[in-house]
């Protein structure tokens, strides 16, 4: 294969601009306000891969919102590779931590990247790293270097758990039939340390909410009389873990897998400064499950948080009520083995035997996903490697994520198919917070390295 560089450098300045183009589009799947943007960003990916080279590219409806399925097909005989991304986002909020407007994206450089870095949300989850497929096959096709099928599945709902993604593979496993799924939805560990994602966490993610008097009251008249939902669930969620950071949910560690000595030792050698770590946060400590590394707690490690809790008067000033009802956002990373479905179940079954009298408790599941490891001694992971090594000039570093990708699990479940994860960003690129970014040099290198993989993953595979 020819050496991309040159056509990246020509078109680079395209590339970019069609990518702030997609940024610019507030495509949040989670609050209905922006669902004719959703549906723009998809008619907008769908002329992308036809302008890429796909010889098909077409809007699926579903019972939510649509999946853009686009397709070039040379030979079939020939390997066929299945490109899965989503054109979704998270909500921007809170507004004002964003040092510009999170759909007006600005390309401004920072310490990390030097090349510049393009804030906007979605930069690098996952608008950017999806695009970075869109332009590779561009680069193939344009230059007649497409050495196998490709075909793209596109999604606009997995910022939401994915809802109807599920039902639209098990209807439609002809089409999306494949030898290797790549996904760029994950990141690394450096610019020049280049790394490829070999686990991923499960997910389970619930709404609770707890009910005391039927009216909010006189904090006055009231306080100390009656159960105060706000104090109880505050209450509730603490005792969630021990003074160890335990997670104190009965049969939550049962089927949690306890790695090796030695695959610890293995982990532990990627690079990794806790001072650095500390700076970039701005914490002056870490804190977490006893007898684990920092590295270990965010990928290995079955988690609890607490994503959001409110209640009662929050607005300016001052309002003195026991309110009637309290909230809280609550979500469980898992690792591989963990049942996301039988983990909420034990979290539902816990959290409302732990309520005292004189409140009601309402536990409401909202999504999750099962883990997924994918082995690194397989045709896909070793042409991933190839790649990752022909443009970065290094072997990547295998590493397991502490985020959730849960349709990975499902996909070979029912495709059949083992998924290779290519991430192209960078932790501190602030993905799902204020300030997202996506470094330019990253977005390019991806566009670089893309293409490397297909060949190497053809190759492979025949010989």
């Amino acid at each position: 294969m020819q050496n991309p560089k040159e056509y990246i450098a020509k078109n680079k300045d395209r590339f970019l601009n069609e990518l702030i183009e997609l940024l610019k589009i507030p495509s949040v799947s989670a609050d209905p306000k922006y669902s004719k943007d959703v549906l723009k960003a998809s008619e907008i990916i769908q002329s992308s891969l036809l302008e890429a080279g796909c010889d098909i590219a077409e809007i699926h409806e579903t019972e939510g919102y649509p999946i853009v399925y686009g397709e070039k097909i040379i030979d079939p005989k020939l390997p066929t590779i299945l490109v899965y991304g989503h054109y979704d986002v998270q909500p921007a909020e809170p507004l004002e931590l964003w040092d510009a407007p999170p759909y007006e994206p600005v390309v401004k450089k920072t310490e990390i990247h030097p090349e510049g870095a393009i804030f906007a949300r979605g930069s690098c989850d996952d608008k950017g790293q999806m695009y970075m497929h869109v332009k590779a096959l561009e680069y193939m096709s344009k230059t007649n270097q497409l050495p196998c099928n490709v075909k793209f599945m596109i999604e606009g709902e997995e910022e939401v758990g994915s809802d109807n993604l599920g039902i639209y593979v098990a209807h439609n496993k002809e089409k999306l039939a494949n030898d290797i799924i790549l996904i760029s939805d994950t990141g690394m560990i450096a610019n020049d340390v280049p790394s490829i994602t070999t686990g991923l966490r499960g997910l389970s993610y619930v709404e609770v909410e707890v009910t005391g008097p039927n009216r909010d009251l006189h904090s006055g008249l009231y306080g100390g009389a009656v159960a105060n939902p706000i104090n109880i669930l505050t209450k509730m969620i603490a005792s969630l873990h021990d003074e160890n950071n335990h997670i104190t949910i009965p049969g939550f560690y049962d089927k949690v897998e306890e790695l090796s000595t030695a695959e610890r030792t293995e982990m532990a050698k990627a690079p990794f400064s806790l001072k650095e770590y500390q700076a970039a946060l701005d914490i002056d400590a870490v804190y977490g499950e006893a007898g684990y590394t920092t590295n270990e707690r965010n990928s290995i490690r079955p988690t609890l948080d607490v994503n959001g809790i409110w209640g009662g008067y929050i607005g300016e000033g001052a309002k003195t009520v026991i309110a009637s009802k309290a909230y809280a956002k609550i979500s469980m990373r898992l690792v591989p083995n963990q049942d996301w479905e039988e983990i909420t179940e034990l979290f539902k079954t816990h959290f409302e035997s732990i309520a005292p009298k004189g409140v009601s408790v309402k536990v409401t599941p909202h999504h999750g996903g099962q883990g997924y490891v994918t082995p690194i001694d397989t045709i896909g992971y070793q042409a991933a490697s190839k790649a990752y090594e022909t443009t970065f000039g290094k072997k990547p570093i295998p590493q397991r994520s502490g985020g959730s990708i849960p349709i990975v699990s499902l996909f070979e479940q029912e495709l059949d198919s083992k998924t290779i994860l290519m991430g192209f960003g960078l932790d501190s690129d602030a993905i799902h917070s204020p300030n997202e970014h996506f470094g330019v040099w990253n977005y390019l290198k991806g566009i670089e390295t893309i293409p490397y993989f297909y060949q190497y993953f053809t190759e492979m595979t025949d010989s």
